[in-house]
C-alpha cells in the first residue's frame, strides 16, 4: 500500500501553495536585496529566460535568499566597499553546485521527487495546475509569477517529510526505531565552530550549511553543543548584520542575532571595532542603510520562541541561555525514535536536528535527506 501511495502525483503537494516570486538571472545583488525586502519572501527563484526564440522558454536556475547576500557582502574583498559589491551580478551569489533546483512536471510520481532530493536537489519547481482561462493570461509586470504561460511553486524536503508523516503507519515498525539503529546520524558532515572563534571564521561553514540545508553548531572547549548559527535565523536579519560578522566573536554574534535585537553594548562594540579596523565604508554603508542603532529591524520574530528547551529539545548556553532564543539548537538523542525526530524538525520548521549525548556532547546531525533515505530503502524492501 505504501508503494501505491508514493506513486501519487507530486502535484498533490502543491495544493494551496503560492506561486513563486521570480527574479531575473541578469539582476544585480542590489536588485536581489531590494526584491527580498520589498516582497518579504524567504527566498526568490532565479529565472533565466530566452526571449529570442518563439516559445520564450524560461527556466528556474537557482534560488536566492538574504543569507546569500549577507555572506557575499561579508567576504573580505567586499567589506572595504559594500556599495560597489552590491552592483555585482547576481550570478556570483548562486552556488556552483549543479542540481540544487530541479524542474518536475506535476504528473510526476512522488517517488521521482524523493529520488531527485536524494540526488542532491534542494527545491523542486512544479507547475501549478490552473484553469484554461487563467493559463493564457498575459503577465502584467516584471515581477509576474508566470513563466512559459504557467505559474510555479516550490516543493521542498519539508513538504515531502510532512506528507510521509501523515501516512507514517504504513512504514511500521521502522519509524518507531531509534535513530542510532537506522544509520541516519551523520557524524562526518558536521559544521562546527568554537564559541570564542571569530564570527568571520564561520562564514565558509554558513555558506556550506545553506547548500546542505543544515546549520553551524557552536561548541565549547569540551565539544558540548551550546548553540548554533543558523541560516534560518540569519535569513530573518538584514544586511547590516555584515558588520557584526566582521567584528564579533561567534558567541557575541549569537547574542547579536537573537530575536529581540542586539544589546546596546554589542552595538557600540561593533561601531568601535569598525573604526579601529578602518572599515569606514562599511560603517557608512550600514549607517545609511537602516542604521546600526535600529535594533528592532535587525531580526524578525521567530515561531521557535513558543517551544521549551533542555531535554524537550533545545540546548543553549552562555548568551543563548534564555528560553526561546534563536541561537538555541534543537537536539535529539541517539535513542530518540525516527518519528519523534521528524515531528521535532517539522515543529520547528527545520530540515535537521542535532544529535547529542546526555551530557550535551555533539555527536552528529539528522537531516531530512537522511530520513528520506530510510523511507526509500523501506520501499525497496517492500517492493
Amino acid at each position: 500500500m505504501a508503494v501505491s501511495l508514493l506513486a501519487r502525483e507530486v502535484s498533490d503537494l502543491c495544493l494551496g501553495k503560492p506561486a513563486l516570486r521570480p527574479l531575473s538571472a541578469t539582476a544585480t545583488v542590489a536588485e536581489a536585496l531590494s526584491a527580498l525586502k520589498r516582497l518579504g519572501e524567504a527566498s526568490l527563484g532565479v529565472w533565466s529566460c530566452d526571449h529570442s526564440s518563439d516559445d520564450h522558454q524560461c527556466r528556474c536556475v537557482g534560488k536566492i535568499c538574504m543569507v546569500d547576500v549577507i555572506c557575499f557582502l561579508s567576504r573580505e574583498e567586499n567589506l572595504a566597499s559594500p556599495a560597489s559589491a552590491l552592483q555585482a551580478p547576481l550570478s556570483l551569489l548562486l552556488p556552483k553546485v549543479p542540481g540544487l533546483v530541479m524542474h518536475l512536471e506535476p504528473n510526476a510520481r512522488l517517488l521521482d521527487a524523493i529520488d531527485l532530493i536524494l540526488e542532491g536537489a534542494q527545491n523542486l519547481v512544479i507547475p501549478i495546475q490552473a484553469s484554461r482561462k487563467k493559463l493564457y493570461q498575459k503577465p502584467t509586470s516584471f515581477n509576474s509569477a508566470r513563466h512559459n504561460n504557467r505559474e510555479y511553486c516550490w516543493v521542498t524536503q519539508e513538504d515531502i517529510i510532512r506528507y510521509l508523516l501523515n501516512c507514517i503507519g504504513l512504514f511500521s515498525p521502522t519509524p518507531a526505531n531509534p535513530i542510532s539503529s537506522l544509520n541516519v546520524i551523520d557524524d562526518q558532515n558536521i559544521f562546527a565552530v568554537h564559541y570564542d572563534d571569530p564570527a568571520s571564521a564561520a562564514l565558509p561553514l554558513i555558506t556550506h550549511s545553506l547548500v546542505r540545508q543544515t546549520s553551524v553548531a557552536v561548541v565549547d572547549g569540551d565539544g558540548k553543543l551550546v548553540g548554533e548559527i543558523s541560516p534560518a535565523t540569519l535569513n530573518s536579519c538584514d544586511e547590516t548584520v555584515v558588520a557584526a560578522i566582521a567584528t564579533l566573536s561567534v558567541g557575541d554574534l549569537m547574542a547579536y542575532i537573537d530575536c529581540g535585537g542586539p544589546p546596546e553594548d554589542l552595538l557600540q562594540l561593533v561601531k568601535d571595532r569598525l573604526q579601529e579596523r578602518n572599515y569606514g565604508a562599511l560603517l557608512e554603508f550600514i549607517a545609511e542603510d537602516s542604521a546600526i542603532s535600529s535594533s528592532s529591524s535587525l531580526c524578525s520574530s521567530s515561531s521557535d520562541e513558543e517551544f521549551g528547551f533542555g531535554k524537550s529539545g533545545k540546548f543553549g548556553g552562555n548568551s543563548a541561555a534564555k528560553m526561546g532564543r534563536s541561537s538555541e539548537a534543537i537536539v535529539s538523542y541517539p535513542w530518540s525514535s525516527l518519528v519523534a525526530v521528524m515531528i521535532q524538525a517539522l515543529a520547528h520548521r527545520l530540515s535537521y536536528v542535532w544529535v547529542v549525548e546526555e551530557d550535551g556532547t555533539l555527536t552528529g546531525i539528522v537531516t531530512f535527506a537522511e530520513m528520506l533515505k530510510v523511507f526509500r530503502e523501506r520501499l525497496n524492501s517492500m517492493a
